[in-house]
């Protein structure tokens, strides 16, 4: 159980370390699988952490053996009870849940480890960077239950597009680590003893990032591929780079360039 300001957690654990927060999926006797109280908690640790001027980077991990099995065995009994109104409402839940992580404002890295089956990889396919181990075992197994991958598709199929898709979905086989990378549903796919090298050097790279201009980088990224057309997207990104040249930060960054000096959002790092 954690207290976080207000807030109590059974389900999840937060850790902050410097201006990195790490959210763990903290049910290591039930290899993370997805309950209600979980995803609950997911949705409000995410919309928390976007109003947190502390924290300019998430991780997302699970303690334990595995990232996170997918949905736990007495959720999946209970939902198998509801009817289309009660079952409607509960995939929107879990649909906000992904959606929180691929709208947060800032950078998340996904690592992954032992098993990423079913929902599970909705919430690693949300995230900016994923890694995993190359024993990790990945299933998009929910053909073999009779009903289809809906909710985690929209982040699945923007990572690894359409036919790959098909392959992994209609199948509902299961593959690991490089073949994950092979497919792009993780960015790297590396030996256990090398996975915290790597996120570390991720980490390391986004910190000397402007906090803002990755903010608004995500959301350039996300609505040129989610809301604009293209020939919208030409006075939009003029008028967004106009902005950021003129902003504190922006500024800021162009000083420090010409002045062969660090940025001043370096200096905590």
């Amino acid at each position: 159980m954690l207290k976080t300001g207000m807030k109590t957690y059974n389900n999840i654990d937060f850790e902050l370390n410097g201006t990195v927060g790490t959210v763990w999926l903290n049910r290591p006797d039930k290899h993370n699988a997805m309950n209600a109280g979980m995803i609950a908690e997911i949705i409000d640790i995410f919309e928390t952490l976007n109003d947190n001027p502390e924290v300019k980077i998430v991780v997302l991990r699970g303690r334990g053996k595995s990232f996170c099995a997918g949905a736990d065995l007495n959720y999946m009994k209970g939902i198998a009870e509801f009817g289309y109104d009660e079952n409607y409402q509960d995939s929107l839940k879990l649909a906000r849940a992904f959606n929180v992580i691929y709208t947060c404002q800032k950078p998340v890295i996904a690592v992954v480890q032992g098993a990423a089956i079913g929902g599970a990889n909705g919430l690693l396919a949300s995230c900016d960077f994923v890694y995993c181990t190359d024993d990790t075992k990945f299933a998009f197994a929910e053909v073999k239950l009779g009903i289809v991958p809906a909710t985690i598709s929209p982040y699945i199929v923007k990572r690894i597009g359409e036919f790959a898709s098909r392959d992994l979905m209609l199948t509902g086989r299961r593959f690991t680590g490089k073949e994950a990378e092979h497919f792009r549903l993780v960015n790297k796919s590396l030996p256990a003893e090398e996975i915290e090298e790597q996120v570390n050097t991720t980490v390391s790279q986004l910190l000397t990032s402007g906090p803002q201009a990755m903010k608004a980088c995500k959301q350039l990224i996300y609505d040129l591929y989610n809301k604009l057309t293209f020939d919208e997207s030409i006075d939009y990104s003029a008028r967004l780079i106009a902005t950021l040249r003129a902003s504190a930060e922006g500024q800021e960054g162009m000083a420090s360039f010409l002045e062969k000096r660090p940025p001043e959002w370096t200096k905590k790092i």
